[in-house]
């Protein structure tokens, strides 16, 4: 048989050409099998590259994490644990069961300080980015909040898993060292976790379903079930169009002390959407030619922009006032139209939900009725309020409403979305309210401390933020602190106590209370209460909650306020204004404003405690104090010390004392 010439001048046996076709083909039919076990990576995060070899001996939830590289970032200094390092590293989490896992949520324990930057694929839960995640965090899918099986998928990668993608900042480590995460968990309820096995920079866990665990009674979810926080946000999609649909928030405080006044929120949309039409509330900036310039003048070429409510990225968005509540444009609306007040559920209900109502446009390529996309980044604040940190979005099953009819029947959103904000605990000088202490076997008062409300607007040259604040003569308390600098000066000289060259600077606070310890009995004892307000506005609806030690349990009476305990502990009472009095004015001109100091808005009362059934109670050494005080939801700045009674006190000037603040104080009220 004659052989096949080619170009090499090399002439190939006819059967030896046979073999290698067969080959070639085999080869090219194993290619294509070997490349459809598992797909490419995605741009929202889902699908990956080869699993890792133990996935293949996982029957449950198979989760990984590896660390990538680190670069050392400036500035470059010689203490090891000062300097931080520039870090990626990726996270995946698999469905390799029999079990769609919904609203999957996976908690990764770092432990080295970790900043979390940015997360491709997934969103945290416990706020948003830059994320301190010091005490680890837990991630959830975004978008693909969901993992659906293999088996109903066809091996669809794109389904069954998401690549968490991790860039951030981590401090303290030597470079010899991997910064491994110390633990990595499935936390949704009836999972178990094994400890995590780590093989150099990765480690990987396969989690199973507990066959103990017994589900709660209640109605099953398709989606994430609703979490509990001081704040609740609920986006809830009415009504879907191909280009716009019509979206309604809600935002319910469900803390027995949060509280926010003139609230402003704020959220990012990510796909070029704008806000047509509002009800219920108003954006703070209202430019059409925002809208002219971007992609939405470019596809909406015959819409009046000089209509549309706002074309930003980031809206600023606030509540109506209440004349706006029946207008037939913008009110109209349940729960809208306070003013941006949201009291706790303690005080008032029907004041604790605010609610409103927007029109929102689409841009190419979301133009379906169910291309539906939350807005992120979402953050709320107030005047004079506790500081919120707000979590992602998270998909839920659809709210429930009553039928418009007034039938008795149910109507469900499209589509809704939670977002969980919990009140922070304030940073060192960043309170914007402060205590001052006093006590009748003391005639100094311990004043608010310095810079407690921060000293960022003034000139910290002309005085010292980090000395501690001079003790003052009570009746100082009554004043500006710009008019107790001679009080201060002449009370240290009477009382032979130092005066530095470099005064230390203000406080700072808009509002500042006042906890006079007034008497001290054998079966009881009682406080007085004071509150300035040194802003000039008034706050309506005020509360002041104080919470005790173990003297809280001996709360008796107030006389001239209201007073409730809250629970579940009941050693935290909170005290608002009665019928009539439930404005602290703001602070106003004195009588002669060429010479009088100006006069802040004052409320005050004495409040009676019992020692009965307390053993060990000693007020004086400190049981007789609030361990912690909040105005209107915000936790103020206490003391670092609180009056001593010592061995040389003597009473009478004491009590004197306390007699000469008392009656100025009811003179200024």
């Amino acid at each position: 048989m004659k052989g096949i010439e080619v170009k090499t001048g090399m002439k190939i046996p006819w059967n030896a050409r046979y073999s290698l076709s067969l080959l070639i083909l085999l080869s090219s039919t194993l290619f294509l099998c070997n490349g459809q076990d598992y797909g490419t990576p995605t741009e929202d995060g889902a699908g990956g590259g080869e699993p890792p070899p133990e996935m293949a001996h996982c029957n449950g939830i198979f989760m990984s994490y590896s660390f990538g590289s680190r670069e050392r970032e400036y500035p470059h200094v010689k203490n090891v644990t000062a300097q931080s390092w520039a870090f990626k590293a990726t996270a995946m989490i698999v469905n390799a069961g029999k079990e769609e896992l919904t609203g999957w949520q996976m908690f990764i324990g770092f432990r080295h300080k970790e900043l979390i930057v940015s997360a491709t694929g997934a969103a945290p839960m416990d706020g948003d980015f830059p994320l301190d995640a010091s005490n680890g965090t837990t991630f959830v899918g975004s978008p693909n909040t969901d993992l659906k099986t293999s088996i109903l998928t066809a091996g669809d990668f794109t389904q069954i898993a998401t690549n968490i993608e991790i860039t951030g900042t981590l401090f303290g480590v030597a470079k010899s060292v991997l910064p491994m995460p110390k633990t990595l968990k499935l936390i949704n309820d009836g999972w178990e976790c094994p400890a995590a096995k780590r093989k150099g920079g990765n480690m990987n866990v396969c989690c199973k379903r507990n066959p103990k665990f017994k589900v709660k009674n209640g109605p099953k979810t398709k989606f994430a079930p609703r979490r509990h926080g001081d704040l609740n946000i609920i986006y809830d999609v009415l009504q879907s169009f191909s280009s716009n649909y019509l979206a309604q928030v809600t935002i319910d405080n469900e803390s027995p002390l949060g509280r926010l006044d003139r609230w402003n929120l704020t959220f990012e949309w990510m796909r070029g959407e704008f806000i047509n039409t509002m009800r219920g509330a108003y954006t703070h900036k209202r430019d059409p030619s925002e809208c002219l310039y971007s992609k939405a003048g470019q596809y909406y070429k015959d819409l009046d922009f000089s209509q549309v409510m706002n074309c930003q990225k980031k809206p600023a968005i606030s509540d109506l006032p209440p004349e706006m509540k029946d207008d037939k444009v913008m009110g109209k609306l349940p729960f809208c139209c306070k003013n941006g007040t949201l009291l706790p559920p303690l005080m008032d209900p029907s004041k604790s939900r605010s609610m409103f109502q927007l029109q929102v446009f689409k841009l190419p390529p979301d133009l379906n009725r169910t291309a539906l996309y939350p807005p992120q980044h979402w953050k709320i604040d107030g005047v004079l309020n506790p500081q919120y940190k707000c979590g992602p979005p998270v998909r839920v099953d659809p709210s429930q409403f009553p039928d418009s009819s007034g039938l008795p029947a149910i109507t469900y959103a499209i589509s809704s979305w939670q977002v969980v904000c919990n009140i922070t605990k304030p940073k060192a000088q960043a309170s914007r309210c402060c205590v001052s202490f006093s006590a009748y076997y003391n005639n100094s008062a311990i004043p608010c401390n310095t810079c407690a409300c921060g000293c960022n607007d003034i000139d910290t040259n002309t005085c010292n933020a980090d000395r501690d604040p001079l003790l003052l003569p009570p009746d100082a308390l009554l004043v500006p602190f710009d008019n107790r600098t001679l009080k201060a000066k002449a009370w240290a000289k009477q009382n032979h106590m130092p005066i530095p060259k470099k005064l230390p600077c203000p406080d700072n606070c808009g509002v500042s209370i006042n906890w006079h310890v007034n008497t001290d009995y054998r079966n009881g004892w009682t406080a007085r209460l004071t509150v300035f307000n040194w802003r000039d506005f008034a706050f309506e609806d005020w509360f002041v909650a104080v919470e005790m030690g173990k003297s809280g349990k001996g709360y008796e009476n107030v006389y001239s306020f209201n007073g409730t305990r809250v629970p579940p502990n009941n050693r935290t009472v909170m005290f608002q204004g009665l019928p009539g009095m439930n404005y602290l004015v703001g602070q106003v001109n004195g009588t002669h404003p060429l010479r009088d100091p100006p006069v802040p808005g004052k409320q005050q009362s004495v409040i009676s405690f019992t020692k009965k059934n307390i053993n060990g109670l000693k007020i004086a050494e400190g049981d007789g104090f609030p361990t912690k005080l909040f105005f209107n939801g915000e936790e103020c700045a206490l003391p670092k010390h609180f009056p001593k009674k010592s061995s040389g006190h003597r009473g009478g000037m004491s009590v004197l004392m306390s007699l000469v603040f008392a009656m100025a104080a009811a003179f200024a009220l």
